[in-house]
């Protein structure tokens, strides 16, 4: 298939495609007598992989990493239980930290909703922080 109906069969632009394969994470498209890039289902699949990565907030280079694993013929597995398991704590200690903003914001706000706005110190920028 022509790069616009993989594209669309994948979910994704044209421009998405020539990006991936650039960036190595597609090998390069076989070209039509014409010069068009030929796609197969296998790239589908491909993309399909890639979608499904970046879902997972994976990097380009965390998943080009995967593709060379799985393209020199190794399960890639492990690494990728490695990288969802770094993907898990770093989303852990996101959470975390909005948790502790969230309160904070909730204290000032507080403070905001009880004061009387006309009762402001001049001299300070702002009572409420």
């Amino acid at each position: 298939m022509r790069i616009g109906e993989a594209a669309q069969a994948a979910g994704m632009t044209s421009k998405a495609l020539r990006f991936y394969e650039e960036f190595g994470l597609l090998p390069a498209a076989e070209r039509t007598a014409n010069g068009y890039r030929y796609y197969t289902r296998e790239t589908i699949n491909r993309l399909d992989f890639i979608r499904r990565g970046r879902a997972a907030g994976l990097a380009l280079t965390q998943i080009r990493e995967i593709l060379i694993l799985r393209d020199a013929g190794r399960a890639p597995c492990t690494h990728v239980r490695d990288l969802l398991a770094g993907q898990l704590a770093g989303l852990d200690a996101q959470i975390a930290e909005l948790v502790a903003l969230r309160a904070t914001v909730a204290e000032y706000h507080a403070v905001a909703a009880a004061a009387d706005p006309d009762a402001c110190d001049a001299d300070r920028i702002c009572s409420y922080l």
